[in-house]
């Protein structure tokens, strides 16, 4: 039932850790899920410098899927959007053709306190891989259906799965799921989807006769339903969906072409993307 476990690689980027989960040398995608980071969790103290924020960057050929545990950020882009992303709630950002933004711990560095969350990379399917850049940002149940029962807490971030479905705009199939489970509480994930993981954020899951704990996550065989136990109050991500074809990753760019890869770092090189709106006096140059 378990094909993998990818242990998260711990990243100290100067402020605070990341751990990244894909891509991974065994197990590049779990449907279109291309990337997932784990931001934190990081205690901040007021005043911390500048540095620790994302400067303007850009991407093509992707969508970000940018969700909180605690912490916030505020979120400028290219296309004139200007956003706080808050706990619970969801920064969906297509590049497309392309687009660039900045991250910034606006409110953190003015009050201090601590950041946790989840970072994904979706890859846009065939035909859509050069749609126009756009930005939309969503909480609230109307946005991101929400389901409690005994010791479970489920909210649905993305996609359609348990019968629900978010008014988040995908481009393919998939499901991004948060649970939060008491000590002792069970869950099923259904085989509904042929790519499928979980990623323990924090605690421990018993999954298979398989104890997961924090920063690991399972990659799963299709055509099972797969039954998790909290050894621990747990918050668990699921993900997954229909796969969309093998894809090219460097930098902040994902394409099913090396050549638009190459045409993307050109133009940012050379300045032809636009910076943010608001947000244009600085940028982090290509590697």
């Amino acid at each position: 039932m378990i094909d993998l476990v990818i242990e998260a690689r711990r990243h100290d980027i100067g402020n605070f850790e990341v751990g990244r989960i894909l891509p991974f040398h065994a197990h590049r995608m779990v449907g279109p899920f291309t990337f997932l980071d784990h931001m934190g969790p990081a205690e901040f103290a007021p005043g911390f410098p500048k540095s620790a924020d994302v400067r303007p960057h850009p991407h093509i050929g992707l969508s970000t899927l940018t969700y909180l545990f605690e912490g916030e950020i505020t979120h400028r882009d290219s296309v004139g959007s200007l956003a706080q992303i808050r706990p619970g709630e969801v920064n969906w950002m297509t590049a497309g053709s392309g687009i660039t933004h900045s991250e910034r711990f606006e409110t953190l560095r003015r009050q201090g306190g601590r950041m946790d969350g989840m970072q994904a990379w979706i890859a846009l399917p065939h035909g859509y891989e050069e749609t126009d850049p756009a930005f939309s940002h969503h909480e609230g149940p109307s946005d991101l259906p929400s389901y409690e029962s005994g010791g479970l807490k489920a909210r649905l971030i993305a996609g359609e799965a348990f019968g629900a479905k978010a008014n988040v705009p995908v481009f393919s199939p998939l499901f991004y799921v948060h649970w939060d489970l008491a000590a002792g509480t069970t869950a099923a994930l259904p085989a509904e989807y042929p790519e499928r993981a979980a990623y323990v954020a924090s605690g421990r899951v018993e999954v298979d006769g398989r104890e997961l704990t924090s920063l690991q996550m399972a990659v799963f065989a299709p055509g099972q339903t797969v039954v998790f136990k909290a050894l621990e109050p747990s918050t668990v991500m699921l993900l997954g969906g229909e796969p969309v074809g093998p894809r090219f990753i460097e930098w902040n760019f994902v394409s099913s072409s090396r050549d638009r890869i190459e045409q993307a770092k050109a133009d940012w090189k050379a300045g032809r993307m636009k910076l943010p709106d608001l947000d244009h006096d600085e940028f982090i140059p290509l590697p």
